[in-house]
């Protein structure tokens, strides 16, 4: 059965005005009609009657969304009220967007429907995200002017990075400070690349090396706790495993929910349904079914073959000795299964970053405790290193919900996030 909220990824063009090297999409000139979008949206509504379903989170993403003019969105919605107050459902509305079709005539609806919010993407060093013509740097310097203008209007940004090679050489105090003094985004997550659609030569290198991968996350961890922790930046995913560990709450990213089957699935302009942006646009053979065609959307999600392959996954999963024996299985449930897939061709396999999560969930549980138990200091060191040190990875308590014991006693501040775009790698 779904779960309350729903969440819908809801590509309405899959055309893009970027041209990113390690783009998992393969890009079409189509665009979803108001027409459409009224049948989709109602048929998703029925779909929540039929479920007992209140709220629906809809994730607008694409292609780039912000190549359709705010004009489409305003009439978007028109129709996504008009539906939802006959219905009695709240919908609440995301935009993931690179920023490069911003301008200050988007300022009206992201405030009106979007609660003056837009996630955006960006790379520090950006090697592969381009214009269509130019280059990497001709990217960054009009996506900086973009978001300028948009922090001007008092619009709030948060966004996803992908690291790479040059990422672990510039290392994680520099990348942290990219983000949050140079660029003033202080609510920003990391994903890891995954080797998704057609073939480029920049894929070759994914999946990153794991030592690599690992040394760069637990020393940004670091940078975060001596920088940002305590003035609320938020930096995913690791924000997110902070509030797990202190105060068992399960909003984790989606590569580790129990099943991103029974939470949400996505539908392209189209109207064909699959599990998420990164299966939609390159892998046909996953897809459910299309909305468009059917007549009740529970049936087709009911008897899908295709959704049944991720349903099953977890149960496959643990018949493999390598996860059934992880004490984290419960906690990434074999982490995210298009990285898997993209890497093995096998949907079955465990994500192929599973080490590194094993490290970064044993680092979080002793940085958790450690701040649970008010014994987090700072050293004076130019650095601003603190006191945990990402060698210290043994957890001195390693059960979750205990640690919320202890800041109960101590009364320590717990940071809460509040939910974001659901993007596994954009």
């Amino acid at each position: 059965m779904m779960r309350d909220p729903l969440s819908l990824i809801l590509l309405p063009t899959l055309r893009c005005n970027a041209r990113c090297d390690y783009c998992f999409e393969n890009r079409k000139d189509s665009d979803l009609s108001m027409d459409q979008l009224d049948v989709i949206l109602r048929k998703v509504l029925d779909h929540m009657d039929e479920n007992a379903i209140g709220t629906l989170n809809i994730h607008w993403q694409g292609g780039d969304v912000m190549t359709l003019p705010p004009k489409w969105f305003g009439r978007a919605h028109e129709i996504i009220l008009r539906n939802s107050e006959k219905r009695k459902k709240e919908v609440r509305n995301y935009i993931q967007t690179n920023m490069i079709g911003y301008s200050r005539a988007w300022n009206g609806i992201l405030r009106e429907m979007f609660a003056n919010s837009v996630g955006t993407s960006l790379d520090f060093p950006n090697l592969h995200r381009k214009l269509p013509v130019g280059d990497a740097k001709g990217y960054d310097d009009l996506l900086l002017s973009n978001i300028r203008k948009a922090q001007d209007a008092g619009i709030l940004l948060g966004a996803i990075a992908i690291p790479n090679d040059e990422t672990f050489r510039a290392g994680a105090e520099r990348f942290y400070s990219h983000f949050t003094e140079e660029m003033g985004i202080t609510n920003f997550q990391v994903n890891t690349p995954f080797p998704g659609g057609l073939f480029s030569e920049s894929k070759k290198g994914f999946p990153l090396d794991t030592d690599d991968l690992t040394r760069f996350f637990l020393d940004l961890i670091d940078a975060w706790i001596a920088h940002g922790y305590e003035k609320g930046v938020k930096l995913g995913p690791f924000d997110k495993l902070m509030d797990y560990f202190i105060e068992g709450n399960q909003g984790l990213v989606c590569i580790w929910r129990s099943n991103c089957a029974d939470e949400f699935f996505c539908i392209d302009p189209a109207g064909y349904v699959s599990q998420c942006d990164c299966w939609a646009a390159s892998y046909p053979e996953f897809r459910f079914g299309n909305i468009l065609d059917c007549e009740r959307l529970s049936e087709m999600l009911t008897t899908s073959a295709a959704r049944q392959c991720f349903l099953d996954r977890p149960a496959c999963l643990v018949q493999q000795e390598a996860c059934r024996e992880c004490r984290y299985l419960s906690l990434c449930h074999g982490g995210c299964p298009v990285r898997a897939y993209t890497v093995s061709g096998n949907l079955t396999t465990r994500d192929p970053y599973c080490e590194t999560y094993k490290a970064i969930f044993s680092y979080m549980e002793t940085v958790s405790s450690k701040l649970a138990m008010g014994r987090f200091q700072r050293q004076d060191s130019a650095a601003g290193a603190c006191e945990i040190g990402n060698a210290d990875l043994q957890s001195s308590n390693g059960k979750k919900g205990k640690i919320n014991e202890s800041r109960e006693k101590q009364n320590v501040a717990c940071r809460h996030c509040v939910d974001g775009p659901i993007c596994v790698g954009r």
